[in-house]
């Protein structure tokens, strides 16, 4: 079974738990193939956990989840060391990062020092807890959620933080048909019991190390730094897209050419990824803000202009 095969296989066995969120799944495998990390800005009740279960189950992936609350300590993430009376010694016990799906549930509910220790090991790949370094199992990702709805007693993600997160991504309510088909799959059952393994840490493994070799031609690049450039320079926009979020956006395009069969990037790969990659860089200005522009526009007008 090639690499493309067994995304194709993932992606339908979670559409077993998640009706009518193809394009939302897609992008969910596309981040997790380029070994990238996913922020889910939506409403409660829309599926988020589940989406992160059925991938874990499909994907054989150790599996932790953690709600978020003003009492999360960073060490709760990261992992503490014990005194242990009968060695002598100090212990390092696991901090619930130490898996290989860690979902982190409304992470703007937490304290902004718990959020760093989160994000550092994020982007580092390891934690360090009393000057001692421990690497995270691989493969590794993070599936965080925060809602958007009432911000009493949050902390919401600066900018600099937000850039960590390859996709944001929005669920959304499911429409009358989908949420029809939905009730009759729960009934009497839990779809997820219906999810079958395809591969295991290690495939998932090979496949992003089989994304990583697409080829990207100079063409490729050029159009990528041009969008980075419209992003920079456009009067709706106050914060463009950064460097690190250029980055994402090649990578990004790579998982796509490469779940969709091919060996080589092409222009439409980057289009399909760039909204997910971009949503969350892009700081609209207040003209723009005041004349209801959205991101969605921007983001239409930024593929336009660098087209040219």
């Amino acid at each position: 079974m090639t690499g493309n095969e067994a995304i194709q296989k993932i992606i339908g066995e979670v559409k077993k738990v998640i009706v009518g969120k193809d394009e939302v799944i897609r992008h969910v495998i596309t981040a997790m193939i380029a070994d990238g990390h996913i922020l889910i800005d939506d409403i409660p009740g829309v599926g988020k956990t589940s989406l992160a279960l059925a991938f874990s189950k499909a994907m054989s992936l150790d599996y932790n989840r953690m709600q978020f609350t003003p009492d999360v300590l960073p060490s709760d993430v990261t992992g503490f060391t014990m005194y242990n009376k009968k060695s002598g010694e100090f212990e390092f016990r696991e901090g619930a990062i130490m898996c290989n799906l860690f979902l982190a549930d409304e992470i703007n509910r937490t304290s902004s020092k718990t959020q760093s220790a989160l994000l550092e090991a994020m982007e580092e790949g390891t934690v360090t807890v009393d000057s001692v370094t421990h690497e995270l199992p691989q493969p590794f990702n993070v599936i965080a959620t925060q809602n958007p709805v009432g911000s009493v007693g949050t902390h919401m993600l600066p900018e600099s933080q937000l850039d960590r997160f390859m996709f944001c991504l929005s669920m959304g309510y499911p429409t009358v048909e989908n949420e029809a088909k939905m009730l009759k799959e729960k009934y009497g059952q839990n779809p997820l019991d219906l999810v079958s393994p395809i591969i295991d840490s290690r495939g998932l493994s090979i496949i992003k190390k089989e994304a990583a070799k697409v080829f990207i031609h100079d063409q490729i690049y050029d159009y990528i730094s041009r969008i980075a450039g419209a992003s920079r320079n456009m009067e709706e926009v106050e914060l463009g897209i950064s460097p690190r979020g250029s980055v994402a956006v090649m990578r990004a395009a790579q998982a796509a050419a490469y779940m969709n069969g091919r060996n080589y990037v092409v222009p439409d790969d980057v289009n399909d990824i760039f909204l997910p990659c971009a949503r969350h860089r892009l700081i609209l200005s207040s003209k723009a803000k005041v004349a209801g522009i959205t991101v969605n526009k921007v983001v239409e007008n930024i593929l336009k202009k660098a087209a040219l």
